[in-house]
């Protein structure tokens, strides 16, 4: 199964796969050990505009294709296409089709999801109190994987910023609750934001853009012997 519908959700997802790699110099990742068997819950924190666009490199990365629940979804109705749900916070009714339709889904083990269980969009660092979703999501379907996933953008010595993923383990949704879910994700930030100086923890996601004198760099030859 796929994480694009048709045509359509084939140029969608390039449109992400361009927008990634112009607006980043790299996208650098700690993948798991192991994928657990779907339904898999998603749970990353908010931090920044492009949260969604690297969610969808790692759940297409782990090919466990994922629903993710928009609140601006009418702004962005052909996100339908890679998985996107409406989750508009001023309709309760169309909030609760969503639900419905997720829980079917994760039952059935058809889909996995990506939760942004915060309630909103804010800077970092400190990870908001989740909303009632995830708790919600967890005692209806006690069969499913929640993966922390903890998102860090830098902006250093390079012209474009770096993006940072952690994977973290995933815990059993009948075993634990959505507090200790956000202390795992709290976690697994703290641990990324140790780590991220240090190139040898990470694989390279998504090659980016370099620096314009990188790019602007003449190419090198070989001195003849």
């Amino acid at each position: 199964m796929s994480q694009t519908q048709g045509l359509t959700g084939r140029l969608v997802a390039k449109m992400i796969r361009n927008t990634v790699r112009a607006r980043f110099r790299a996208v650098y990742w700690q993948p798991p050990a192991t994928v657990p068997d779907a339904p898999i819950i998603f749970v990353p924190n908010h931090h920044g505009w492009h949260d969604g666009y690297l969610m969808f490199h790692v759940v297409t990365a782990l090919r466990r294709p994922s629903l993710d629940w928009i609140q601006e979804f009418d702004a962005f109705p052909l996100f339908r296409t890679v998985g996107g749900m409406p989750y508009p916070p001023d309709r309760p009714e169309v909030r609760a089709a969503t639900i419905r339709q997720t829980i079917r889904e994760l039952r059935a083990a058809t889909k996995s999801l990506v939760l942004f269980a915060e309630p909103r969009l804010h800077p970092g660092p400190e990870v908001l109190p989740f909303g009632r979703g995830l708790e919600v999501l967890m005692r209806q379907v006690p069969s499913a994987n929640v993966c922390p996933i903890a998102l860090v953008y830098t902006m250093d010595i390079h012209e474009r910023p770096s993006a940072f993923i952690r994977v973290g383990p995933a815990l059993s949704a009948a075993e634990h609750t959505s507090q200790q879910i956000h202390d795992s994700l709290c976690h697994e930030l703290d641990q990324l934001r140790h780590q991220i100086h240090d190139p040898s923890h990470f694989q390279i996601l998504v090659h980016g853009t370099k620096d314009v004198n990188e790019r602007l760099k003449p190419p090198s030859f070989r001195s003849r012997p």
